[in-house]
């Protein structure tokens, strides 16, 4: 017979084991792009979504603290137009983003960079469209790429994984809303969600998915090579643009991109025949 402390410690390990079990899922279909690779999810979408909301507003309202926040005008209405075609897609890959509460936030800023955040909270920069000289197709495949992101919930399995190591305590994540440790919590969780570099699976997986929304949407998904080749000589062997120091880019990737091709080629053919 095994003694008390050994069944106690199989007792636990089984506990935990069951725990693990149950956070490992897949919240998105595979699309034809064929994502669909098991997840830690420990932490719950409402709970990553609420911070991830607290810091979306901490940021539009500094923007507009500094008369940075742009809410009208033709690169506005752009990023507005290519955001509604792009989001008519999202259910391809989960049902229930289609009733997100989709927003878009532009900032006049000479930053290189965009994101979307749980719950679909999209961020660009002025100096991505301007500097990059980006046409819609090349919005849309940025664009795509980040809702993917988000669609995909890779900030979740970040802050999960955060979580799973103690760096993220129960207490953080639960903070009260409106309160200053909230507010303290959610600027933790934003280093998992925008800082901390995706791995190159979970590029991949966006670059995947980021290509079918926007092919679906009637853009060119040829763009998405474009883009990363611009992003390339953006940084020109300096410093690289923020967008590049957690997005990898290199002639693998483009080749990659390449590659996808044939998979979402046929679905932009077939929606500019609708």
């Amino acid at each position: 017979m095994k003694p008390a402390h050994l069944r106690r410690h199989l007792q636990l390990a089984a506990v935990a084991a069951t725990i693990l079990l149950a956070a490992c899922a897949s919240t998105t279909k595979p699309g034809v792009v064929g994502v669909q690779r098991q997840q830690l999810l420990l932490v719950s979408a409402d709970t990553v979504e609420r911070m991830a909301l607290v810091n979306y507003t901490q940021q539009n309202q500094k923007a507009k603290a500094a008369g940075r926040l742009v809410a009208s005008g033709s690169e506005f209405e752009r990023l507005k137009r290519v955001a509604g075609r792009l989001e008519k897609q999202v259910g391809v890959f989960r049902d229930d983003a289609m009733k997100w509460n989709w927003q878009v936030t532009l900032i006049d800023a000479p930053i290189l960079n965009a994101s979307c955040g749980p719950g679909g909270k999209i961020t660009f920069y002025t100096g991505l469209i301007r500097q990059l000289k980006l046409n819609d197709d090349e919005i849309a495949v940025i664009m795509g790429h980040e809702i993917a992101h988000a669609l995909r919930e890779h900030g979740r399995e970040q802050v999960s994984k955060a979580y799973a190591q103690n760096a993220l305590t129960q207490a953080a994540l639960t903070a009260a809303p409106d309160s200053a440790a909230q507010i303290e919590a959610a600027n933790q969780v934003a280093h998992y969600l925008y800082e901390l570099p995706n791995s190159r699976q979970n590029e991949s997986e966006a670059d995947g998915m980021g290509l079918e929304l926007a092919a679906r949407a009637g853009y060119n998904p040829n763009a998405a090579i474009a883009v990363w080749k611009k992003m390339n000589a953006a940084s020109n062997g300096k410093q690289p643009a923020e967008f590049l120091s957690t997005h990898p880019s290199n002639d693998t990737r483009i080749a990659d991109l390449g590659a996808l091709m044939p998979k979402v080629a046929p679905l932009y053919e077939a929606s500019r025949k609708n």
